[in-house]
């Protein structure tokens, strides 16, 4: 599945960094006889319009199918600074999505998932699951990860570590007395 470029940030009222995306969620058919299948985030998308507003089918064969879910704002604050730069300086920085099964079926009977909301901060995603929310990443593109990294470089410095060097790398007199 192509994936068209980040979106313009928006900007919001009071001057913060925005974008739209839409959680692409994706059926998977297990070959397990308790579950016949399971749900699993597929893709995070710049939202165009092209999506619309509702949820919808993308596709569906004897493997699956893809729902694309629309209209989810991402929106970068500077008190998350550290959990963008922890994102962006892990092996794979990524797009974090809590979601969870909806608890009625829809009018076809189906339970589907229901993604709540999308991130880009290691911290806040690290909360949610300290909550035992359902969390699951997908990687960044290129563009996303820049727009990311740009406001990170603003509004974002990491404090320096204070180094506090072994007991045993000190000289005798040096040493803590306990």
């Amino acid at each position: 599945m192509d994936q068209p470029a980040v979106p313009e940030p928006e900007a919001l009222p009071a001057g913060r960094p925005s974008v739209t995306m839409a959680v692409v969620m994706r059926r998977v058919a297990l070959t397990n006889r308790w579950q016949p299948w399971k749900w699993e985030l597929d893709a995070v998308l710049p939202d165009l319009g092209e999506f619309g507003t509702a949820p919808k089918r993308l596709d569906a064969d004897e493997h699956g199918e893809h729902w694309a879910h629309p209209g989810y704002a991402v929106t970068l604050y500077r008190d998350e600074g550290e959990g963008y730069y922890l994102n962006l300086t892990s092996t794979a920085p990524c797009w974090f999505v809590l979601w969870r099964m909806a608890e009625e079926p829809d009018e076809d009977g189906e339970t589907r998932p229901v993604p709540v909301t999308v991130s880009l901060s290691y911290n806040e995603a690290g909360r949610w699951l300290d909550a035992g929310e359902n969390v699951e990443n997908v990687p960044l593109e290129p563009e996303q990860r820049a727009w990311l990294q740009a406001f990170t470089d603003q509004h974002y410095r990491p404090e320096p570590k204070k180094r506090r060097r072994p007991e045993s790398f000190k000289a005798p007199e040096e040493r803590a007395r306990y």
